[in-house]
Order: C-alpha cells, then sequence, then structure tokens
C-alpha cells in the first residue's frame, strides 16, 4: 500500500466519549445521494472507541503548508508535541466538533455505521456539511509527503 498515494486527513471527534484527534490516510467518498465517506481507524487507538461513543466526527483534509499538523496527529513528534489540538487553528460547521482551518477541506459527520475488519473499523459518515477551502491537497505516498500535480 506505500505505493498508493492517499490524501492526508485528521479525524477528529468531541463529546462524551472524549475529545481525539488523529491523522488518518483513508478518507473514501462512499455516495453522492446521500453524501457519505468512510474513514477507517486502529480499533487500538483511542479515537475508535470515542467515534462510537459520540456518533459525530469531522474530517480535515490538510494542505502542503500543514504537515506539523499531520506529524502530531500522527504521534510521530515529540512526546509534548503529539496530538496536540494547539497545533493548529480549528472551526466548526455544524456538529461542533472541531475542524482544520486553512485545509483544503473539511467535512462534518454523523455516524451511519461502523463495520469491524480485521484490527481496524470501517466508520461510515452522514456528510451533514462541508467546505472546500481553495488549497491543494497534501498526500502521503512511499513514507513521504507531496500533493497532487495534474498531467
Amino acid at each position: 500500500m506505500r505505493a498508493v498515494a492517499a490524501s492526508v486527513t485528521v479525524v477528529a471527534t468531541s463529546g462524551p466519549g472524549g475529545h481525539y484527534a488523529q491523522t488518518v490516510s483513508s478518507l473514501c467518498s462512499v455516495s453522492a445521494d446521500p453524501p457519505t465517506v468512510l474513514v477507517c481507524v486502529s480499533r487500538s487507538s483511542p479515537l475508535a472507541a470515542a467515534l462510537v461513543t459520540n456518533e459525530v466526527f469531522t474530517v480535515s483534509v490538510l494542505a502542503p503548508h500543514q504537515v506539523h499538523i499531520a506529524e502530531s496527529f500522527a504521534g510521530r513528534l515529540q512526546e509534548d508535541q503529539r496530538y496536540d489540538f494547539g497545533c493548529a487553528r480549528w472551526a466548526h460547521l455544524l456538529t461542533g466538533v472541531p475542524v482544520v482551518e486553512g485545509g483544503a477541506a473539511a467535512i462534518d459527520c454523523r455516524l451511519g455505521g461502523v463495520t469491524e475488519v480485521g484490527t481496524h473499523i470501517v466508520v461510515m459518515g452522514a456528510v451533514l456539511a462541508s467546505r472546500a477551502e481553495g488549497q491543494p491537497a497534501l498526500t502521503y505516498r512511499a513514507g513521504t509527503y507531496g500533493t497532487h500535480k495534474p498531467q
């Protein structure tokens, strides 16, 4: 899978199950009508249980200038900088769950279903609100960050 380029996103949730966010590269559009997306999250992540409990989440599609946000929410920085909500500016769309400002896009979802597959959960999200922010998307392939270059 290292050969497949993927958009870099931060999936966040907030509510009774806690306030968590994590870098995720498995965002996929499922349906345009009704608008539905899916993300995959490791079952061992605290985000997984919180998503199921909170029943709402956001997906922030990061822009190239936001690599530091991706690294923080992937847990790759020094311990005091990991999963640090202070590393980004945040906004809210409809559900009140934060989305990263200044990225490529933001999607606000209500939980539409969860399926366990191996080590991960596949989370379906019914899209309640979204916005494109005019930035190119940050991508990840073969252990490096980049961007899409049209032919």
